[in-house]
């Protein structure tokens, strides 16, 4: 059986395309559905009868007073029970740029430390450090002890970044610490060396500790700021016209998170 993955579309959201062309390619089952017809329940299957769930890139509602806000408003509004279903079904979600922010206006990460999903806020993404939308390639490493089932497997990524709210910050220092410590911080912006940044421009948006994914603690639920959809082909890598050889020799390592998240459903 294939993982049966659903994407809700609409409202401004807009990488479907390359979304579903992700998990199709790691194997899976995609259903489009317009977030319309899951607010009135029209269409046949529920948010329950998926083991993935996908937020997906774009400008929910227009980014109207904050990335995520009135699309998480909503889905608190129209679809909580159908989520607490899933998710104690054990059901896997990944959230990318502004489907991030929408996970972490609705509560589900980084979550609470314990007990069920209450739809609480608890961290905010916010804007760059440096004002504006950055649009640029970035480096990203994964964490290999992290608790996320999403980065399995993973290391080295190199995706685009586009977003001018993307700073992630937790309700204190040491609240970042624990989820540090509790292995909720499975991906990092990295410099030319490999190491963990602050710095723009390998860091487009200033997160303390580069910061770019923040997984829950049961490691099914991942957000995370940069496009991993994004590149699933090496003609798509900037450098391909001139690393060509190089770059077409090996898979695009974004693919390896998509396989690892449907992976064992």
């Amino acid at each position: 059986m294939k993982a049966r993955v659903l994407v809700p579309t609409g409202f401004g959201l807009n990488c479907e395309g390359e979304t579903a062309l992700a998990f199709r390619m790691a194997g899976a089952e995609v259903d489009l559905v317009h977030l319309t017809d899951l607010f009135a329940g029209r269409h046949p299957r529920r948010i329950p009868d998926y083991q993935v769930l996908v937020f997906m890139g774009g400008f929910a509602y227009g980014d109207h007073v904050a990335g995520g806000l009135v699309l998480a408003t909503r889905i608190r509004a129209h679809l909580a029970r159908d989520l607490e279903a899933f998710l104690e079904n054990e059901g896997r979600v990944l959230g990318v740029c502004n489907g991030f922010q929408t996970l972490v206006r609705l509560g589900l990460l980084p979550g609470p430390e314990e007990g069920a999903v209450d739809f609480r806020q608890r961290a905010a993404l916010t804007n760059n450090e440096r004002l504006g939308y950055r649009d640029a390639w970035v480096r990203l490493q994964a964490d290999p002890e992290s608790r996320c089932v999403w980065t399995r497997g993973v290391s080295a990524l190199e995706v685009p970044a586009r977003h001018g709210e993307g700073r992630f910050v937790a309700e204190s220092d040491e609240a970042l610490r624990r989820l540090e410590a509790n292995g909720q911080v499975p991906l990092r912006y990295v410099d030319d060396a490999g190491l963990p940044t602050e710095r723009w421009p390998d860091n487009p948006n200033g997160s303390a500790r580069g910061v770019a994914g923040v997984c829950d603690r049961t490691g099914r639920i991942l957000g995370v700021m940069p496009h991993p959809e994004a590149f699933l082909h090496p003609f798509q890598h900037p450098d391909w016209p001139r690393r060509r050889a190089e770059i077409e020799a090996r898979e695009p390592a974004s693919l390896a998170l998509f396989r690892a998240g449907v992976s064992g459903l």
